[in-house]
C-alpha cells in the first residue's frame, strides 16, 4: 500500500504540492488527473525516493521513504516499475540489453533474464524487438518498451507518467489496453499521470483529481463523470474558467 500524508514541496517560491494527502489502495489504478503543473509527476518521483518532501511523508507497504537508508531504498526501488513519460531508453543499448539491465541488478540467472525478457516483449506486443535499437522504433513501441522494461521486473507496483503523450488514437488505445493487460497478468497496484480523460475513464478504478497541489476529489470513474464540483467539471468538460493555467 501506497498513502501520501500532508506531503509539501516547493522549487524555489514555487510550490507544487501543498498538503497532498493520498491512499492508494492494493490491487487496483489509481489515476492522478488535473491541470498542468498540480503536481502529479512530482508525486509519483516521491514514492520512489527522487525527491523528497519539504514536510510530510510517503509510506510505502509501511515504510517511510525519507527515512529510508541506501540499501533499503533500493531494494524498495526493486518492487516498484517506473514508466517514463519519454520511455527513458539507453540508445546505445538493444531493446534485449534495456530489459535487462534491472534483472541483472538484481541478481538473476541469465536463463531467467532471457525468459523474463521474452515474456516482457510478449506482453506488450514486441516479441521480435528484441535485438532492434531505440531509435529503430516508433514513439509508440519506445513506450511499449518502457512497459516492458518495468514490468520484466515483477514490480509490486508500477508508475505511469503521461503514457499516451505524443500518441496517435489508435496507439493511444492500444497502450490502455497494455496497462489494463499488465495490471490483471502481475496484479500490480498501478498509478498513472495523465491528461487524457478518455485514457483515465478507460484504465482506471479510482480517479484523484488534483488542483494547486492537493487533492480537490477522489471518487470511482462514474463518481468523477458525475461531479458537480466547479473545479472537476471544468476540467472533463474543457470550459475556460478560474480553473486552469492562465
Amino acid at each position: 500500500m501506497i498513502e501520501f500524508r500532508g506531503v509539501h514541496k516547493a522549487f524555489g517560491a514555487k510550490v507544487v504540492l501543498n498538503g497532498f494527502s493520498l491512499l492508494i489502495p492494493e490491487g487496483e489504478t489509481t489515476v492522478l488527473m488535473g491541470y498542468s503543473g498540480t503536481g502529479k509527476s512530482v508525486a509519483l518521483k516521491h514514492i520512489v525516493g527522487l525527491l523528497e518532501p519539504d514536510q510530510g511523508h510517503v509510506e510505502v507497504d509501511g515504510q517511510i521513504v525519507g527515512d529510508l537508508g541506501y540499501e533499503e531504498l533500493m531494494e524498495l526501488r526493486r518492487h516498484v516499475g517506473y514508466v517514463f513519460q519519454f520511455a527513458a531508453l539507453f540508445d546505445s543499448l538493444t531493446v534485449r540489453d534495456n530489459l535487462s539491465l534491472g534483472l541483472r541488478r538484481q541478481g538473476l540467472q541469465p536463463d531467467v533474464i532471457t525468459r523474463r525478457v521474452g515474456e516482457s516483449l510478449e506482453l506488450v506486443e514486441l516479441p521480435d524487438s528484441a535485438d532492434r535499437y531505440p531509435s529503430e522504433l516508433s514513439g509508440g513501441m519506445r513506450k511499449r518498451v518502457g512497459i516492458a522494461r518495468a514490468i520484466a521486473l515483477r514490480p509490486s507496483y508500477i508508475l505511469y507518467d503521461e503514457p499516451t503523450t505524443g500518441l496517435d488514437p489508435v496507439t493511444t488505445v492500444a497502450m490502455d489496453e497494455l496497462m489494463i493487460r499488465a495490471r490483471r497478468e502481475l496484479g500490480a497496484t498501478s498509478i498513472v499521470v495523465t491528461h487524457d480523460l478518455d485514457s483515465a475513464f478507460t484504465i482506471a478504478d479510482r480517479i484523484a483529481f488534483l488542483y494547486e497541489g492537493r487533492i480537490q476529489q477522489v471518487g470511482t470513474v462514474q463518481q468523477i463523470r458525475q461531479s458537480t464540483d466547479p473545479l472537476v467539471r471544468e476540467f472533463i468538460d474543457a470550459r475556460p474558467g478560474t480553473g486552469g493555467p492562465a
